[in-house]
């Protein structure tokens, strides 16, 4: 509680240095990436594009246990990518090591956030905060493994394989850019939506929702729910949208749980019982 005294200065001074300390481990992890990138383009970014990624082992696994002869789980999938930008190589190499050390960073970004506003903290509050930021980090690296090894799998098997033409006149070639910006997109949109709860838990801090208006519209949320996810997943099978659209409302669920109910609102439920 001693930062309580602290002047505003010394606030914005020890922000200062959170901030470089942010900056230094976001740049040497960049670094680290960058050296290594040929390897992890190899073995991590472009997986997907090769029809013995697990999930794709796992969709034929599916496809054999409920004798399943849908093309969706039998057929050989793989892609070949094209560059069609001289200096494209360089600068999606510079790119992705730094959007890769931005993500693998988070838990570091929570930890600091957590040493600053600690001291202003209550010892029930800290409790509070560090549960919701230990909870934070845990979601978000869950939803960007489902991102990565689900969402953008399915979403690149049907883009790559869709045809607009029924005579198959339009060959579908799939440039190096197109690929690294929607493989981006799609892991860090999972790793945030996979939030979701911690955002809810903060702005019932702040009063903006509770239990009664998240259970009001729950009804709601599904159907938005289920939209987002044929936004994230695009493609037409029922398969797809259930499997990003269970782990989304599951979320949703969390959040009203991770909320407190009012004291008034506990009193009110248990005289009514």
């Amino acid at each position: 509680m001693a930062n309580k005294s602290l002047t505003f200065w010394d606030h914005l001074d020890e922000l200062r240095r959170v901030l470089f300390r942010i900056i230094g481990v976001w740049f040497v992890l960049a670094i680290g990436y960058f050296i290594a990138m040929p390897w992890l383009f190899d073995n991590v970014i472009l997986a997907p594009c090769y029809d013995d990624f697990v999930f794709y082992d796992l969709l034929r696994y599916v496809g054999q246990v409920l004798d399943l002869d849908d093309e969706f789980f039998t057929k050989e999938f793989q892609v070949k990518l094209i560059n069609i930008n001289l200096a494209a190589p360089f600068f999606i190499h510079i790119s992705t090591a730094f959007w890769m050390s931005v993500v693998t960073a988070t838990p570091y970004l929570f930890f600091e956030i957590w040493r600053f506003i600690s001291p202003a903290l209550y010892p029930h509050e800290r409790k509070g905060v560090r549960k919701a930021l230990g909870i934070g980090t845990v979601m978000f690296f869950f939803g960007v493994l489902l991102g990565y090894f689900m969402v953008y799998p399915l979403t690149l098997r049907f883009l790559s394989t869709y045809q607009l033409s029924a005579m198959g006149a339009i060959e579908n070639q799939i440039s190096l850019n197109s690929y690294i910006d929607n493989f981006m997109m799609l892991v860090l949109c999972m790793g945030l939506a996979f939030e979701l709860p911690l955002v809810t838990w903060l702005l019932s801090l702040l009063g903006l929702v509770d239990k009664p208006f998240l259970r009001k519209y729950r009804r709601h949320a599904f159907v938005i729910i289920v939209i987002v996810a044929a936004i994230i997943t695009p493609t037409g099978d029922p398969f797809t949208l259930t499997v990003v659209a269970i782990p989304l409302y599951m979320l949703y669920e969390l959040s009203i749980l991770m909320i407190k109910d009012k004291k008034g609102e506990t009193e009110e439920l248990q005289v009514g019982g």
